[in-house]
């Protein structure tokens, strides 16, 4: 029972002072044992194995409460592509919402995320996931946004910060450098110091300037020490060089391993206090561990918890009918039509319906609920509409033909009867995705054998599987137009068959609403409009090296388009690619520098006959002196215009974001000389003029 001389819960409205006040209270009353006990989860272990080791079955505990003081405790949810609770809505998974280049509706996703981890009890979030696509074989790229850091940033600040609008506290992760899935619980990251801070983490930086609550750390290692108990990443950047204010928690299980994490700036220990609990409590009580670090702790948490617990809500109520409402669904279809990357296209698109007699849906992927792996990040939503689903309920069934790649002469016969044909090829949560041993499980099903094998995990190869290339090649030689949907999480090699295709489409992994959206796509109902996220490269040996079974391994400047950039290479497809059934136009640039910023504007155009709309990447070109990426995205927006419209759009890049990092002074300095600002993105030719700082 709580005592009621001393009730410290948090009261709706609170001023800042009470808060404070509050908060000072608290940590007068709390005995040791109560401190300790704020900095970690409890109940996960013994709760799990009650729901039969479904995961998202409830609130997971997650640090702060005691009870005797009326001190809630935080209640976690995960994420990235939807509330891993109940049967929330399932959205296209980050990677596809990068593909928008729309922070607008990134901000509006995490709005409608937030909504449903209130009605679904809980209010901290784990659903901003910001690591680099460093190689497109990471099996867990599908939960992050891209590979170009500022990109990440502006995403995750949106979407954090629209999850923060319902008084959900959202943390951002995995701090940092984890970039591969298989080896993440043992990798040694060795990065330099300027790689770290202009690649790998200014990103961070950039979501919790913008007001991201809290932080998880990563499994891997950095520089020989966990991430978790890193004092060099948890205090001395985050707290001391960035001035971070929130609290820091662990991922899942494993996620640090000495009680010296809590000095090093680690908060909370999740799920269980298997490290911050006894052992934490007898290395204070040797003198190994300071009393005011406990304190500090629990500090960084009540303040954090309290402003959230404290602010008045936007709604008067959280009911269970805002979960996977008609609005959040919507939401969910209109992310994935934004989301489709148009590849290629030799005039196939967009099918005719008045020609399209009979279409061939075709391969394995075309018929599957596939939003994603099957590992923390899963969204069971309460219908997943197919690609089949939904042309059948366009054309009708008796206009749609089937067959897969486990019988390639029957897809054969069926393709050659149709009047053009759709492959759906790529992986599912077999194949990538968060790396589950087999010995845990988060609730994904078992085999026909009854036992939980491994899944997901990296990559072993950038290609299609050899059965749906030959499908492709099958099919293609009948003569029948064929439309390739590319299902993935990052970049798919397409160069032993892309001739063979009359269209390409990259659709990600595209949430419940998915199948509805490719064929809106398709029929030219809807326009495309992603663009690529990441590079496509012709050749594996054009991206970085990569093992995902390394022990260590070493990061520097160099992945993706900087890459490729550096060593001359043409890519298959180039950061921000992505064709239209419009056409647009840009003109007018302008640039004007003032001593905090650089403030450009351009003139956009749709020229062609349809609806559409563009995506404008603002690179920086700079000036050579001092070796980094000889480009980099500063700023991005989009644009809806109808056939005939123009619009002039502005943005703004801080001069702070042109700085590089001097490793002598440990500080930042702008490079001087000419930095050419380049508008880009689409097919559209470039334009740029040039400010000299």
């Amino acid at each position: 029972m709580t005592d009621q001389q001393h009730d410290f819960s948090p009261r709706r409205g609170a001023s800042e002072e009470w808060i404070a006040e509050t908060i000072d209270a608290i940590m007068e009353h709390a005995t040791l044992a109560e401190k300790v006990g704020m900095l970690s989860g409890r109940g996960f272990f013994r709760e799990f194995a009650a729901d039969d080791k479904l995961w998202g079955a409830r609130p997971y505990r997650a640090g702060s409460g005691i009870e005797r003081l009326g001190v809630p405790p935080l209640w976690f949810t995960d994420g990235p592509r939807g509330v891993a609770r109940g049967q929330s809505t399932c959205f296209p998974c980050t990677m596809a919402r990068g593909a928008t280049f729309d922070t607008d509706l990134e901000m509006r996703i995490g709005e409608a995320m937030g909504k449903e981890i209130r009605a679904q009890g809980c209010d901290l979030s784990g659903a901003v996931c910001i690591n680099i696509l460093r190689h497109p074989a990471w099996g867990r790229a599908q939960e992050t946004y891209g590979e170009d850091p500022h990109h990440l940033g502006a995403m995750g600040s949106a979407l954090g910060l629209g999850i923060q609008t319902q008084n959900v506290m959202a943390t951002v992760k995995h701090f940092a450098l984890n970039s591969m899935e298989n080896a993440r619980f043992k990798v040694d990251v060795r990065v330099g110091e300027r790689a770290l801070h202009e690649v790998y983490l200014p990103h961070f930086k950039m979501a919790l300037d913008a007001g991201v609550a809290s932080v998880m750390s990563a499994y891997n290692k950095f520089d020989g020490e966990y991430c978790g108990q890193h004092h060099g990443l948890l205090t001395d950047i985050l707290r001391g060089e960035w001035g971070f204010a929130g609290f820091v928690h662990s991922d899942w299980v494993m996620g640090l391993y000495k009680p010296y994490a809590v000095a090093a700036g680690l908060d909370i220990e999740n799920p269980e206090p298997q490290i911050l609990g006894e052992k934490l409590i007898a290395a204070v009580e040797a003198g190994h561990v300071a009393p005011f670090v406990i304190d500090r702790a629990c500090r960084n948490i009540l303040r954090t918890q309290y402003r959230f617990a404290c602010a008045p809500d936007p709604l008067t109520a959280y009911p269970a009918e805002l979960v996977a409402s008609a609005e959040h669904v919507a939401l969910a279809r209109e992310a994935a039509e934004k989301s489709i990357v148009l590849l290629e296209n030799n005039g196939v698109l967009p099918l005719d319906r008045s020609r399209v007699r009979r279409l061939a849906v075709l391969g394995r992927l075309a018929s599957l609920e596939n939003t994603g792996d099957m590992g923390s990040s899963r969204v069971r939503a309460p219908h997943v509409v197919t690609p089949i689903e939904a042309l059948r309920a366009m054309l009708g069934a008796d206009a749609i033909a089937v067959g897969d790649e486990d019988d390639i002469d029957a897809a054969v016969a069926a393709a050659r009867d149709a009047d053009a044909a759709l492959i759906v090829a790529g992986y599912n949560a077999r194949e990538e995705g968060e790396y589950i041993p087999g010995d845990i499980t988060l609730g994904q099903e078992s085999d026909a054998s009854g036992r939980r094998p491994a899944i997901g995990g990296d990559r072993l190869s950038l290609d299609l599987p050899a059965r749906q290339i030959a499908l492709i090649e099958a099919v293609a030689a009948t003569g029948t137009p064929v439309v390739v949907a590319i299902v993935a999480g990052s970049a798919v090699l397409v160069e032993g068959w892309r001739a063979q295709a009359g269209a390409i489409l990259q659709t990600f992994y595209s949430g419940m609403e998915g199948g509805a959206a490719l064929a809106d796509i398709l029929f030219g109902d809807v326009n495309p409009s992603g663009r690529l996220p990441f590079t496509v490269a012709r050749d594996p040996a054009d991206y970085p090296f990569f093992d995902r079974d390394a022990d260590r391994i070493v990061y520097d400047h160099w992945h993706g388009y900087a890459k490729l950039m550096r060593d001359g290479i043409e890519p298959r497809y180039p950061f921000g690619h992505g064709l239209s059934y419009t056409r647009f136009a840009r003109r007018a640039l302008r640039v004007s520098a003032s001593d905090r910023a650089v403030h450009v504007s351009v003139t956009v155009a749709n020229v062609g006959d349809r609806p559409g709309d563009d995506s404008i990447l603002c690179h920086v070109r700079y000036p050579g002196s001092v070796e980094r990426w000889s480009q980099a995205l500063k700023a991005f927006t989009r644009v809806s215009l109808q056939p005939g419209e123009t619009r002039t759009i502005a943005m703004t890049i801080d001069l702070d974001d042109l700085r590089y990092r001097d490793e002598t002074a440990h500080g930042w300095k702008l490079e001087s000389g000419p930095h050419e600002i380049c508008i880009s993105g689409g097919v559209e030719p470039d334009l740029s003029v040039s400010v000299r700082f």
